[in-house]
């Protein structure tokens, strides 16, 4: 809510919906956010453990796609989520949803989003579920999956590079004492995969692309590889995809090729 006199006049409210149509991957291909194959893809990626990015606008479907895809997560994971303000709502047992609190009248009290990432971590977690990164606390985020904890988050982009290059800069809003050359390598030994929402302009939703994130770096440029991508109305596997991602459980393996979207 803002009032006058920030407002010019009239006080402003916004009250945000929360109404889902989706809750698991079956439901957005059923809905035509997503092609069946793009859907098995991405169920054995969670399932494998990888490290997933959602990017997109706002309401482009990002906290939708991250609730669908922990439904791969496994039924005995302990899951801690952590977010600005509560949104998630994973379908899952064991989850420890933790959220930030601001600061009181005399200015005390403010839990931020980088000390309940820095927390999380002595929960004992099987996974992490960052509700969005927006500034220092990508860093912690970074340096949590760079430890063998596998997780997912959002971030506002335009497109999945976009979203690549963003992760790549918020970490430099921590200090003066962090540099590009340390968050390159790092953000390509983390994330895996980038899956991209659009919001189009008649309001519907759907996943527009899908970015596999290499672990070589040359001159300053991290190695990606177009797995999926929408062509007249339909996410399609792309001409050039190439699908090295060593974290697929032999399981996952076996998932993809009899789905065809491995060959």
């Amino acid at each position: 809510m803002v009032i006058p006199d920030i407002t010019r006049r009239h006080w402003a409210v916004n009250v945000r919906k929360f109404i889902s149509r989706a809750s698991s991957l079956d439901d957005l291909v059923r809905t035509g956010s997503l092609s069946a194959a793009a859907a098995s893809f991405l169920g054995g990626c969670v399932d494998s453990g990888m490290n997933i990015l959602v990017s997109g606008a706002t309401q482009a479907g990002k906290t939708t796609m991250l609730n669908c895809l922990s439904t791969a997560i496994g039924p005995r994971e302990r899951v801690i989520t952590v977010e600005e303000i509560f949104e998630l709502q994973l379908p899952l047992r064991d989850v420890v949803g933790l959220q930030c609190r601001q600061s009181n009248l005399e200015g005390e009290g403010e839990i931020p989003l980088r000390k309940l990432v820095k927390e999380a971590l002595r929960m004992r977690p099987d996974r992490l579920i960052v509700g969005e990164v927006r500034e220092a606390e990508s860093l912690d985020m970074l340096i949590a999956l760079n430890s063998g904890l596998p997780g997912m988050a959002t971030v506002h982009a335009n497109s999945a590079h976009d979203a690549l290059t963003k992760i790549c800069t918020l970490p430099l809003l921590a200090g003066e004492n962090i540099s590009r050359s340390f968050i390159l390598p790092t953000v390509a030994s983390c994330i895996d995969l980038v899956v991209h929402c659009v919001r189009e302009r008649d309001g519907r939703r759907h996943v527009g692309e899908i970015l596999a994130v290499g672990s070589r770096v040359e001159s300053e440029t991290i190695e990606t590889s177009l797995l999926f991508q929408q062509r007249d109305g339909v996410l399609h596997v792309t001409d050039s995809a190439v699908f090295d991602l060593p974290k697929l459980t032999p399981e996952a393996h076996g998932m993809l090729h009899r789905t065809g979207v491995m060959g």
